[in-house]
């Protein structure tokens, strides 16, 4: 008896080391997200848009090697946060038509590439979400959810990128990033209405430094970074970070702001190699497939996948060096 009560406690002691190891936290019921491609795990995939990635080479690195609907080559941010806070190694999308009521209790991401979905969509479709959970499974779960799980809003990279060309003749690159930065902080006030209590903001990243932007805005030979861009993920960046303090300040609960910009721009200033399908040039979506010649066999060794997308291992490196950090903050 004696043996088998010694055995069980080696048991548990094993089980016990193996959670910390893989970060699961039982504070954390779920992870909800909202944002762009980076954090799309396939909802594009379910809308009418031409913005999809379900053909090789997308997935070649993903367990089975297959085509995920991920604009990368395996996982995403959403999916190691997922695995980081020990709920489940992958994140679904919400908008996957074969989610089961069960599905939705870890979490989802209602990120959209291109934000196809706008993130005030998004916020639709997670009012929607909570009444399936009271649904389902009752109001104290969906209490338990809104107040304990991480919410994670990741600031779209292609507002700074691509909709203030259209936006031009109304603002100025500072006036634009500004009133993007007012306008997330906004969605994140409608969010904590709604019950979110524990909330981290991704800073916009140096968009500038993409292989897209570096490439055709760079110059040929140096293919430096499009520093009118970055400026604007700077101006943003500063607008952002005191707000949310002050709301943090204001509201109950803890909402977080969490730098992105700064380890992004570090690993792109001091890589060995960077860009992989289409080496970095100009390749997304449909231009970077399987025909393509210049698809690299070792993705791992490269920042970014495609010409505006990081690879999972660089994901990895950015989930290792800031999750940690700020999640200590919250839980």
């Amino acid at each position: 008896m004696k043996l088998q009560i010694l055995l069980l406690a080696l048991v548990l002691i094993v089980v016990e080391a193996n959670a910390v190891k893989q970060g699961i936290n039982a504070t954390i019921p779920a992870l909800i997200v909202f944002g762009d491609s980076i954090m799309d795990t396939g909802n594009n995939n379910n809308l009418p848009t031409l913005l999809k990635c379900n053909f090789p080479p997308y997935g070649k690195d993903y367990p089975g090697g297959y085509a995920t609907r991920r604009f990368s080559d395996g996982r995403v941010p959403s999916d190691l946060i997922a695995e980081k806070l020990g709920l489940a190694k992958t994140l679904p999308a919400y908008m996957n038509p074969y989610l089961k009521p069960e599905d939705l209790l870890k979490g989802v991401t209602f990120a959209s590439g291109g934000t196809v979905i706008s993130v005030w969509d998004q916020l639709i479709y997670f009012k929607e979400y909570i009444s399936k959970i009271k649904r389902h499974f009752g109001e104290e779960k969906a209490k338990d959810i809104l107040e304990h799980s991480f919410f994670l809003v990741v600031s779209s990279s292609n507002d700074l990128a691509h909709t203030y060309l259209a936006q031009a003749h109304r603002y100025d690159r500072t006036s634009y990033a500004n009133f993007l930065a007012d306008s997330a902080v906004h969605f994140v006030s409608e969010l904590h209405k709604l019950g979110a209590r524990k909330i981290g903001v991704f800073s916009a990243v140096p968009v500038g430094c993409v292989p897209l932007q570096r490439t055709v805005f760079g110059g040929f030979f140096t293919r430096g970074c499009n520093e009118p861009l970055n400026n604007m993920a700077k101006q943003f960046n500063a607008r952002l970070s005191p707000a949310l303090d002050s709301l943090d300040k204001e509201l109950d609960g803890v909402i977080l702001y969490i730098n992105v910009y700064d380890t992004l721009f570090d690993m792109i200033q001091h890589p060995k190699k960077y860009g992989c399908c289409g080496k970095g040039l100009l390749t997304i979506s449909y231009l970077c497939n399987s025909l393509n010649p210049f698809t690299c066999s070792n993705s791992s060794a490269y920042i970014f996948w495609d010409s505006y997308h990081p690879s999972e291992r660089a994901y990895q490196v950015i989930v290792d060096n800031l999750l940690d950090k700020y999640l200590s903050k919250v839980y």
